[in-house]
């Protein structure tokens, strides 16, 4: 197993649609300085104009955050701006976090695949899981479980995940707190402490998200000294540069101009470059096991990826 693979996690986050899932990858993004504050807008990832319009995820996105543990605490609550009366700190995981690291200044790699929430994107949320080790499930306080939270847990689970249950938008007066992370540790089969409640929309709590998945979601397996296997998640046409697959690497590795051939169709090509998403296309001199990236391919149609 590659050393530097201890480090890495490559996660989704899955809910049912309108329950804070963009809002939450905004706050990710800013918590790890990915994206620099004056230039965040809200539903960063979504760069379709159709999200931005409709406010929903259409296609996946996938992002490249680096988080370093610094002997972290939550965040400190602004009562002023927590609507719920039932809202109490003493049961609810607002505490310094109670992690222990051998090293406060770690780096972790952390590989976030934005899936979409609507039902009609299901394939697209599966092929996403086929990426990851983990997912945080994502449930709205005044809704509770939905459709979709149902069906993209059993999705996550059929490909033996690690769940993390957050319940989000805690700050609204009508948050069922209780009620919903009952419900949704009843799920997952998960004790009622191991629900995490945020804000998204506020930040409030949201770092303790970030400490679960290095905590709970296991590092990638995989040998880098095998014959390359990665298994492409998603693709886009450039008509500048052809077919960009978007990969897992599960072994070996690939650099910019060796042979790739893909068992699907059958068809090989030169890569043309490799590299990762910080959420634009950054080349990296090579893509090794356990990383997420994309590969320009060289093809010329979609259909030959």
């Amino acid at each position: 197993m590659n050393g530097s693979m201890n480090n890495i996690r490559n996660f989704c986050i899955i809910a049912h649609i309108d329950h804070g899932k963009s809002t939450l990858a905004d706050r990710f993004l800013e918590i790890t300085k990915t994206i620099p504050k004056e230039k965040l807008q809200e539903q960063y990832l979504d760069r379709m104009s159709l999200e931005r319009e409709r406010g929903i995820t259409i296609k996946m996105h996938p992002v490249r955050m680096i988080y370093k543990i610094r002997n972290p605490k939550s965040e400190i609550l602004n009562k002023s701006q927590i609507k719920n009366p039932k809202f109490k700190t003493n049961n609810l995981g607002f505490r310094v976090s109670d992690l222990e690291f051998a090293n406060s200044k770690q780096e972790f790699v952390l590989n976030l695949i934005d899936t979409p929430g609507h039902v009609d994107f299901s394939y697209e949320v599966s092929r996403s899981l086929n990426a990851c080790e983990g997912a945080i499930l994502l449930c709205d306080a005044t809704q509770g479980i939905q459709a979709q939270t149902l069906a993209n847990y059993y999705l996550a689970k059929e490909e033996g995940l690690v769940i993390i249950p957050v319940v989000n938008k805690i700050d609204l007066s009508n948050a069922q707190l209780e009620k919903v992370s009952r419900e949704l540790a009843e799920l997952v089969g998960a004790k009622e402490e191991e629900v995490i409640f945020i804000s998204a929309k506020l930040g409030t709590n949201v770092e303790k998200v970030l400490e679960a998945i290095i905590k709970r979601i296991p590092a990638p397996a995989g040998v880098i000294e095998k014959p390359l296997r990665a298994l492409v998640f998603d693709s886009l046409f450039d008509r500048h540069r052809g077919v960009i697959a978007f990969v897992r690497i599960f072994n070996g590795q690939i650099k910019k101009g060796e042979e790739i051939k893909l068992l699907g169709t059958g068809k090989s090509s030169t890569v043309l470059e490799v590299g990762i998403f910080k959420p634009d296309f950054i080349p990296k001199e090579s893509l090794e096991t356990g990383e997420i990236g994309y590969i320009i391919t060289g093809f010329k149609e979609v259909k030959e990826c």
